[in-house]
């Protein structure tokens, strides 16, 4: 019998199993958890904006989108983003999901932090974006009731979530700063990173080869 909190069904295939414990085995149990919250949370958002989605593949996206953020699949020449969309579709090829279904997949954890684009795409896309934005920054908090909320935080926890999170993204993604050049993770690098500069769009267009 598969299980269900808040009333959202965990898919409980074969695919889903594996993409459980293979985040469970390589990430830590702050990560775990945040990634079954987005998985609740968007599925929450789903329900309530009437949108149809594929519950299998909105599971993979979550579920993988801060791989990038651990020891065994970060890399250091890409944003951590990519380093999770690119497992995910290696994933669901070696199960038989390819084309256009893997692509969305792709799609939905490299984009879950570049604000607004992601939720005028696929109804899965949008969903991981709606999932990370509530449990990290409290967008629509209060799209989803009280009731709701509670029953996800019973079953997944997040003591001490906003300190220990930012660390978690500090220490996925010091080590390769200039990937966070326009995008929010520059943020995490200027308040936790001695010594970080952020990279300046208009100082690249000054200093561009280009005579003028």
């Amino acid at each position: 019998m598969s299980e269900s909190i808040a009333d959202v069904r965990i898919p409980g295939s074969a695919l889903a199993r594996e993409a459980t414990e293979l985040v469970r085995d390589v990430a830590s149990p702050l990560l775990f958890d945040h990634s079954r919250r987005v998985f609740l949370f968007g599925s929450l958002r789903g329900r309530e904006q009437g949108l149809s989605f594929d519950p299998e593949l909105l599971y993979v996206g979550a579920m993988f989108h801060d791989l990038g953020l651990t020891e065994r699949f970060r890399r250091t020449g890409q944003r951590f983003e990519i380093d999770g969309a690119d497992e995910a579709r290696r994933f669901l090829r070696a199960h038989g999901i390819e084309g256009e279904p893997a692509d969305r997949v792709w799609t939905a954890i490299a984009l879950h932090t570049t604000p607004e684009i992601p939720l005028h795409m696929a109804p899965e896309v949008a969903l991981v974006t709606r999932g990370v934005e509530l449990d990290v920054l409290g967008i629509g908090y209060h799209a989803v009731s009280d009731e709701q909320r509670a029953a996800v935080v019973a079953a997944h926890p997040r003591p001490d979530f906003k300190n220990r999170i930012l660390a978690a993204f500090t220490e996925g993604i010091e080590d390769r700063p200039d990937t966070t050049f326009g995008n929010v993770k520059a943020d995490v690098l200027a308040h936790f990173s001695p010594g970080f500069v952020r990279g300046d769009f208009v100082e690249v267009i000054k200093g561009s080869d280009w005579a003028e």
